[in-house]
């Protein structure tokens, strides 16, 4: 162990600090290799660590989407805070806050999206996040269109699936950031405009 890693800190900020190991860990050795045990080791702290402030490998995955999910979330109510209120506008702002975040996260957030699918707990939690990011959609793109609730609903439903699919291509290389960016944009405008 390492003598400042092993230094007795605060719970938070060993929980941040066991944070960005296991991130580091994904993003060296992918998603199986992240355990309890192999985090402990890593961050130069003892099992029983890790385990208090996760207490399963699914506590850990959830956690760190919960940190990837909060950062994207401020960054979307950020921008959205400087933009004018045009829907053109606001879905640009929502499109390169989304694909800004991804870029950022790096591999990782898809990783861990995958890792999520794992059991019962985790698929739950990861279906919280997606419906909590459907409401804010829907609340975010209601003042700009005349559809019933759960239209609008569906489509940012659909909003979603799309940044993901188009995330994971940049991801891949097959296009930049701001390509991705406008070409989310532009569906958001085009399904927000059709009644159909």
């Amino acid at each position: 162990m390492s003598e400042t890693s092993s230094k007795k800190m605060p719970k938070a900020q060993r929980r941040e600090q066991l944070l960005d190991v296991a991130f580091t860990v994904v993003r060296e050795e992918g998603t199986d290799a992240l355990t309890l045990g192999h985090l402990a080791e890593r961050a130069g702290v003892s099992k029983p660590i890790s385990y208090e402030h996760f207490q399963s490998r699914s506590g850990l995955l959830m956690a760190m989407y919960e940190r990837i999910d909060t950062r994207q979330v401020a960054m979307l109510r950020e921008a959205l805070q400087k933009t004018k209120r045009k829907l053109e506008d606001v879905a640009k702002v929502m499109s390169a806050a989304y694909m800004s975040c991804y870029r950022t996260s790096g591999p990782e957030q898809h990783a861990i999206t995958a890792a999520l699918k794992g059991d019962e707990q985790m698929e739950a939690f990861y279906q919280g996040v997606l419906d909590r990011y459907v409401a804010l959609y829907a609340e975010t793109l209601e003042p700009f269109c005349d559809l019933p609730k759960e239209t609008l609903r569906q489509r940012c439903v659909g909003i979603i699936g799309a940044a993901e699919a188009i995330s994971r291509e940049m991801m891949r290389g097959t296009g930049s950031e701001s390509a991705a960016a406008a070409t989310l944009a532009s569906l958001i405008v085009a399904w927000l405009s059709s009644r159909k």
